[in-house]
């Protein structure tokens, strides 16, 4: 259903009570599960979330001022709440020193193990960094993986940080968040450790596989380390001790994709 801009379901010019709920997504976690909503900012995230059918709570865009034929295609096509924003308002949700043309309201997704195919899925047990979950969110997206398991307490996947760490990428492939790894996720455990028995490069990644990353300052929790079917380290040098956690990821997936096409990654 297309909406002219010229109908604009809200104005808002104070920080009321709606505008303060939207910004406590910004921060507050129980409030974002609680409403089931999240803030995502930027181009790329929004037409992504627009392009895989997540469904959208609100748009707000400036209320004065020309905007661009993006937003303007963006409010003539998504049939939600619009809502027309004082510049240093909308400026405060989009966290930014000027105010953005949109900032979009999105509804949460399930977190609902039957989303992910048991094909090549990456596990993050209790991720702390925002940025380090974002970033691994992008790398499985890139690389060709089924879905993006969070395990225990982590990081938010809808945290501002790591939406905007994901380049849009949370919107592409499914990503769920668990109390512990689903064991109905049928597909070989290949945990990435730096004191791993194997080199990454000799483990067939070929059939379903399961990646399994730890936390980035305690590594894999005991109980995911023993259900991992093996151990795998990537050979480095030079002065580091080890890699970045979604650095160690983004390699895993790497290797995982070459073995998966032999013409090559990316063909």
């Amino acid at each position: 259903m297309r909406r002219s801009l010229g109908v604009v379901g809200l104005t808002i010019t104070s920080r009321n009570a709606r505008f303060q709920q939207w910004a406590a997504l910004l921060t507050n976690r129980t409030k974002r599960h609680r409403a089931g909503e999240f803030l995502v900012h930027g181009v790329r995230p929004i037409s992504l979330a627009a392009r895989y059918g997540w469904e959208f709570s609100a748009l707000l865009h400036r209320r004065g001022g020309a905007l661009s034929e993006w937003a303007l295609d963006l409010l003539n096509t998504i049939d939600t709440l619009h809502v027309a924003m004082a510049d240093e308002l909308l400026a405060e949700l989009g966290e930014q020193g000027d105010a953005p043309e949109v900032v979009a309201v999105v509804k949460q997704r399930p977190d609902d193990p039957g989303r992910i195919k048991p094909d090549l899925v990456v596990v993050f047990d209790r991720p702390a960094s925002p940025g380090n979950l974002g970033t691994l969110i992008r790398s499985a997206d890139a690389f060709g993986a089924s879905g993006v398991v969070v395990t225990g307490h982590a990081a938010d996947i809808y945290d501002p940080r790591t939406v905007r760490a994901s380049t849009g990428s949370l919107f592409a492939l499914p990503v769920i968040r668990l109390d512990r790894y689903p064991q109905n996720l049928k597909a070989k455990m290949v945990g990435l450790d730096e004191r791993g028995s194997v080199e990454l490069a000799e483990v067939d990644l070929r059939g379903p596989t399961a990646l399994v990353v730890g936390n980035e300052a305690r590594g894999l929790s005991v109980a995911l380390r023993e259900a991992c079917e093996v151990l795998a380290r990537i050979p480095i040098g030079g002065g580091a001790s080890s890699l970045n956690a979604s650095s160690a990821a983004t390699v895993a997936l790497y290797e995982a994709a070459r073995q998966r096409s032999p013409a090559g990654v990316g063909s």
